[in-house]
This record gives structure tokens, C-alpha cells and sequence, in this order.
């Protein structure tokens, strides 16, 4: 989902941490080493890692294209391949077929199958191109702040855990109650209070 799009779903994120040293020379050399890496023609089947906002294929962190004032625009990239499983049963069955007729056998051990489906599965990723998915993301370092274009489960996630791996910071997810408490300007006597409350349910009523 990219900054550019007609309708985006935003989460919030609160930075925890700071970069002591130089910030953008850190920042442009830890986007660097965990940029996105290409697994065509690997065995590998996911690959997550960033990338930049104007060429998300090859990604560029030289310069300054993604630094707009005190905010850092670039992307999450997460990369993955989805073999269907009757792709798997039709080359595992050609493949075992294959080990008997060599054998001579009529039967093979458990394990012998496993290994068997292991490297069917292995050549099969490597001759499946991967499907790239972008999420754009901006960071006010200044104010320590960060959105990122998306509200899915897994890819938040990832970025929580490719961003602390990457700079060494923590990320809080901006829930209401969060928010509050970060950035509400609230006494610790207010937030004593906050803490002792309990959710309410609401019921639709009908007016007489």
C-alpha cells in the first residue's frame, strides 16, 4: 500500500530508542544492510527487507530522495513464493515414482519420502518467481513518530521486527490507551486513574 494511493489504512507507531551516533549516516547505512535480497532462483521462500519509494526493484538509499525534511519516507518489502499443494503432490508422486523404478523397489522408508518431498519443494521454489508486496512507511524522527500504510496482522509485525533488528528501536503500536499515556500529557495521578478503568459494553437501546 503506498503513500500515493486513493485510500490507505494507517497504524501508528510510537519510536522508542535513540541513535546516538550521526543519524542519517546511520540510517542510510542500517537501511543498507538490511535491504530487501532477491530469492528468484533461491530456495528460499520469503524475503523481507527494504527498499526505497522510487524504485522498490533496486533499492537506492544514497542521497537524499526519501528524506523530506524531519521525515524519512521508504518502504517495508516482503517478498514471498506460494507453491499450490497440488503442484507439490504431482512433482512428489513423479519424483517417487521415479526412486522406485531405479531401486527396483515397491516401497520407500518415511524418511526416504520426507527427504524426497524436502528437495521436491527446494527445486520447486527456486524455479518460482517470488511475489513482492510494498508498504510504505514515514518517519518522524524529530517528533519520534512513524506510520506505516498498512493494518495487517503479519506485515506490522514484520516491520516491528525488522525495524528494532535494523536501528535498534522499539517501536508501540498507537492504540487509544497508548496514546494516552505517551503523548497525553496526563499526570502519573491521571494515569493511576487510567489504569484502574475497565471497558464498558454499550447496548443499542430503543427510544419509547
Amino acid at each position: 500500500m503506498g503513500v500515493l494511493s486513493s485510500s490507505v489504512s494507517i497504524t501508528q507507531y510510537r519510536v522508542e530508542g535513540t541513535i546516538e551516533d550521526s543519524f542519517l549516516e546511520t540510517v542510510v547505512d542500517s537501511l543498507t544492510n538490511n535491504a530487501i535480497r532477491e530469492i528468484d532462483n533461491e530456495p528460499e521462500d520469503k524475503s523481507v527487507g527494504w527498499t526505497s519509494l522510487e524504485s522498490p526493484f533496486k533499492p537506492d538509499f544514497s542521497g537524499s530522495s526519501y528524506i523530506f525534511g524531519t521525515h524519512l519516507i521508504f518502504s517495508l518489502r516482503i517478498d514471498k513464493k506460494s507453491i499450490p499443494t497440488k503442484i507439490v503432490n504431482k512433482h512428489l508422486k513423479m519424483a517417487i515414482d521415479k526412486r522406485l523404478e531405479q531401486s527396483e523397489r515397491e516401497s520407500l522408508h518415511r524418511n526416504e519420502k520426507s527427504e524426497i518431498k524436502d528437495e521436491v519443494i527446494r527445486r520447486l521454489y527456486m524455479r518460482m518467481p517470488a511475489t513482492p508486496n510494498m508498504y510504505d512507511l514515514i518517519w518522524n524522527y524529530e517528533e519520534k513518530l512513524l506510520w506505516f500504510l498498512c493494518s495487517q496482522k503479519a506485515a506490522n509485525e514484520e516491520l516491528e521486527t525488522l525495524f528494532t533488528k535494523t536501528f535498534k528501536l522499539s517501536l508501540i503500536r498507537m492504540f487509544p490507551y497508548t496514546a494516552a499515556q505517551l503523548t497525553g500529557g496526563l499526570t502519573d495521578l491521571e494515569k493511576d486513574n487510567m489504569e484502574k478503568l475497565s471497558p464498558s459494553t454499550f447496548y443499542r437501546g430503543q427510544h419509547a
